[in-house]
Protein backbone atom coordinates (compact mmCIF):
# COMPACT_ATOMS: atom_id res chain seq x y z
CA UNK A 1 0.00 0.00 0.00
CA UNK A 2 1.31 3.59 -0.71
CA UNK A 3 1.85 5.78 1.83
CA UNK A 4 4.11 8.49 1.13
CA UNK A 5 6.97 10.15 -1.70
CA UNK A 6 10.71 9.38 -1.08
CA UNK A 7 10.83 13.12 -0.93
CA UNK A 8 8.47 12.90 1.90
CA UNK A 9 10.91 11.58 4.49
CA UNK A 10 13.58 13.13 5.53
CA UNK A 11 16.28 11.71 7.42
CA UNK A 12 16.58 13.04 11.29
CA UNK A 13 12.90 13.25 11.38
CA UNK A 14 9.42 10.96 11.45
CA UNK A 15 6.36 11.32 9.62
CA UNK A 16 2.89 9.18 10.88
CA UNK A 17 0.54 8.21 8.35
CA UNK A 18 -2.60 6.04 9.32
CA UNK A 19 -3.46 2.71 7.48
CA UNK A 20 -6.27 0.54 7.71
CA UNK A 21 -7.20 2.70 11.29
CA UNK A 22 -3.44 1.91 12.31
CA UNK A 23 -0.79 5.07 13.07
CA UNK A 24 2.32 3.98 11.57
CA UNK A 25 5.44 6.06 11.56
CA UNK A 26 7.79 5.94 8.58
CA UNK A 27 11.25 6.67 8.94
CA UNK A 28 14.31 7.15 6.36
CA UNK A 29 18.08 6.07 7.28
CA UNK A 30 20.27 7.00 4.66
CA UNK A 31 18.57 5.37 1.48
CA UNK A 32 16.75 2.77 3.36
CA UNK A 33 13.00 3.15 5.00
CA UNK A 34 11.53 2.01 7.80
CA UNK A 35 8.43 1.51 9.40
CA UNK A 36 6.87 1.23 13.38
CA UNK A 37 4.06 1.19 14.76
CA UNK A 38 3.52 4.78 16.35
CA UNK A 39 3.08 3.82 20.02
CA UNK A 40 6.22 3.00 22.65
CA UNK A 41 5.65 0.31 24.33
CA UNK A 42 6.03 2.25 28.07
CA UNK A 43 3.03 4.61 28.02
CA UNK A 44 2.39 4.81 24.35
CA UNK A 45 4.10 8.00 23.31
CA UNK A 46 4.12 8.94 19.79
CA UNK A 47 7.08 7.72 18.17
CA UNK A 48 6.90 9.26 14.55
CA UNK A 49 7.79 12.16 16.71
CA UNK A 50 10.79 11.38 18.36
CA UNK A 51 14.09 12.85 17.92
CA UNK A 52 15.97 10.29 15.63
CA UNK A 53 19.71 10.25 15.32
CA UNK A 54 20.92 7.28 13.40
CA UNK A 55 18.77 4.80 13.40
CA UNK A 56 17.37 5.30 17.29
CA UNK A 57 14.08 7.31 17.57
CA UNK A 58 13.93 8.60 21.19
CA UNK A 59 9.87 8.39 22.12
CA UNK A 60 9.35 12.17 23.09
CA UNK A 61 7.25 11.28 26.01
CA UNK A 62 10.69 9.44 28.52
CA UNK A 63 13.00 9.09 26.20
CA UNK A 64 12.30 5.15 25.48
CA UNK A 65 14.79 4.44 22.41
CA UNK A 66 14.35 2.10 19.56
CA UNK A 67 15.84 0.62 16.38
CA UNK A 68 13.88 2.35 13.65
CA UNK A 69 15.78 -1.03 11.31
CA UNK A 70 14.45 -3.83 13.94
CA UNK A 71 11.83 -2.04 16.46
CA UNK A 72 13.98 -3.24 19.15
CA UNK A 73 14.15 -1.19 22.65
CA UNK A 74 17.75 -0.24 22.75
CA UNK A 75 17.86 -1.40 26.62
CA UNK A 76 16.75 -4.51 26.40
CA UNK A 77 16.63 -5.71 22.63
CA UNK A 78 13.87 -8.54 23.22
CA UNK A 79 10.99 -5.69 23.38
CA UNK A 80 10.43 -4.87 19.94
CA UNK A 81 7.41 -2.54 19.23
CA UNK A 82 5.62 -3.54 15.87
CA UNK A 83 7.43 -3.59 12.11
CA UNK A 84 6.42 -3.51 9.08
CA UNK A 85 7.97 -3.84 5.36
CA UNK A 86 8.85 -1.06 3.83
CA UNK A 87 10.13 -0.82 -0.16
CA UNK A 88 10.87 2.22 -2.26
CA UNK A 89 9.21 1.72 -5.97
CA UNK A 90 9.26 4.29 -8.60
CA UNK A 91 9.71 7.01 -5.69
CA UNK A 92 6.40 5.62 -3.69
CA UNK A 93 7.15 4.58 -0.47
CA UNK A 94 5.23 1.40 -0.13
CA UNK A 95 3.97 -0.81 3.35
CA UNK A 96 2.67 -4.37 3.75
CA UNK A 97 0.16 -4.84 6.12
CA UNK A 98 -0.06 -8.42 7.19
Amino acid sequence: MKVAEKGDLIEGFGKVVTIEGRNIALFRVKDEYFALANVCLHRGGPLGEGNVSGSVVTCPWHGWKFDVRTGSFTVIPTLKVTTYKVKEEDGSIMIGIP
